[in-house]
């Protein structure tokens, strides 16, 4: 055997170890997707917040039961939606490339991902109900974050500088309290729009 032979041989091995070990059928349309599901939430919460006000003068928060029940209804719409949506796209890659969409691999990802979602989110109700509703979208940024760092060694590694990113991005609007809607819109939009058309482009559907 040449040694051309035994370096194609060691990249198949390295191959069916990485396909056994991690969950590599996540779809960059569904990042895509979701990152335009999430910049119309944003617009749909800014509507909500500044309600009929001048964009060219000072505007000021409308933060009160109504509004509030609002902008979780439409948090439960965009992320209701980015969870349907990607597990679709998911199952359909993983179709194609004859692979099982729930299997361990998948069910370590899942945990490891929920883990700090769970706690922000659990965080996050509990501000909110003691009034610290500028904390709670950088927050989220900041969680998702980590739940993203935490989940990336059972999936593709560029997980991990997207969670890297969003964390970021979470300190910074923590800094700026009155940014946290853009930045949401960032994180959650623009981010994911960039991360699912580069994984598209690498990987493939």
């Amino acid at each position: 055997m040449t040694k051309e032979k035994y370096l194609e041989d060691l990249k198949d091995i390295k191959s069916i170890m990485e396909r056994s070990s991690r969950f590599i059928s996540l779809s960059g349309i569904s990042g895509v997707l979701a990152g335009c599901l999430a910049l119309i939430g944003a617009y749909l919460a800014y509507q909500t917040v500044y309600f009929d006000q001048n964009y060219l003068s000072y505007r000021k928060a409308i933060l009160n039961q109504q509004t509030v029940l609002t902008l979780i209804g439409i948090a439960s719409g965009v992320l209701i939606l980015s969870i349907v949506s990607g597990i679709y796209f998911t199952q359909k890659k993983a179709r194609k490339h004859n692979q099982k969409l729930w299997d361990s691999q998948s069910r370590r990802l899942i945990v490891n991902l929920a883990i700090p979602l769970i706690a922000g989110g659990t965080l996050c109700i509990i501000l909110l109900f003691k009034g610290f509703i500028g904390l709670i979208a950088p927050l989220t940024l900041l969680f998702y974050g980590l739940a993203l760092v935490n989940a990336s060694k059972f999936t593709l590694s560029d997980i991990r500088s997207l969670g890297i990113l969003e964390i970021l991005l979470g300190l910074f609007g923590c800094q700026f309290i009155g940014y946290g809607l853009i930045l949401w819109a960032v994180g959650f939009g623009v981010l994911h729009i960039i991360y699912g058309i580069v994984m598209h482009v690498k990987y493939g559907s």
